[in-house]
């Protein structure tokens, strides 16, 4: 009796660590299995947010390429405004000059200053110019410094064309006129040179500038080729500004083609 309860003791101590054993394996199962499927949830979540980066990325992407393309047509627009403006005004120049030519000479200072005194009456006066403000002086000295420092002669074409533009009649408008001559003859661009000069010449013959504008007038047609033109005009400016420094250029053109 003794020694079948013996076996029987020692039967269930056998049996008591395999299930033990066995519970432990069976409570340790799911913990890998969780384990092992939250990996492809975190990968699934990395490739979403990099799917999304990707996405903003293209998105500002496109937004730049649309920003640069509105930015190369508005540049592509205001080069085709500037050179139809440019166009545009050569041709006002054109057009006022042929008016100028076609309405007849007007009378020179000594011419009128002559037929003043032989009438007995007093000397016909120059006219006098609008003086220009701070705010125009300060644009017109930017202009001359792109014409003699920086030699920018485009940009001072345009910003020469915006003065004559913007200010009426005065002064500095005739000198404006006088240096949009003085760039073209410099690219050169003769007839457009031409065209300014006979602007001052024929329209402002009583301004400062008219000796020089003449003067100038000669040798643009002198370059030209129109050389009989050219000796007409300096002995034009000989004749209407004796005591100029432009009617001392004049004779000595006037000397070298004798």
């Amino acid at each position: 009796m003794r020694s079948l309860i013996k076996a029987a003791l020692a039967g269930s101590l056998v049996l008591v660590p395999g299930s033990a054993v066995l519970a432990q394996s069976t409570n340790s199962a799911p913990q890998v299995y969780q384990t092992e499927s939250r990996n492809p949830a975190a990968a699934s979540q990395a490739n979403a947010e990099l799917f999304y980066m990707i996405q903003q990325l293209q998105r500002e992407i496109r937004e730049l390429r649309g920003r640069v393309e509105e930015q190369g047509n508005k540049i592509d627009r205001l080069t085709r405004q500037g050179r139809d403006r440019y166009v545009d005004l050569d041709q006002r120049i054109l057009e006022l000059s042929s008016r100028l030519e076609s309405s007849g000479p007007v009378p020179s200072p000594s011419a009128a200053t002559g037929a003043g005194a032989e009438a007995g009456g007093n000397p016909v006066k120059s006219r006098e110019y609008r003086q220009p403000g701070p705010e125009e002086k300060a644009e017109y000295q930017a202009i001359q410094t792109l014409i003699r420092e920086k030699k920018a002669y485009d940009e001072a074409i345009g910003r020469l064309y915006d003065f004559i533009d913007k200010y009426p009649e005065g002064d500095l408008v005739v000198n404006a006129y006088y240096w949009l001559g003085e760039v073209y003859l410099v690219q050169p661009k003769l007839e457009q040179a031409k065209q300014a000069f006979t602007i001052v010449a024929t329209r402002y013959r009583d301004h400062r500038k008219a000796p020089d504008a003449v003067y100038k007038l000669g040798v643009t047609l002198d370059r030209l080729g129109e050389k009989e033109a050219a000796r007409e005009r300096m002995k034009t400016v000989i004749k209407d500004y004796p005591d100029s420094n432009a009617a001392n250029l004049a004779r000595d053109y006037l000397k070298e083609q004798a």
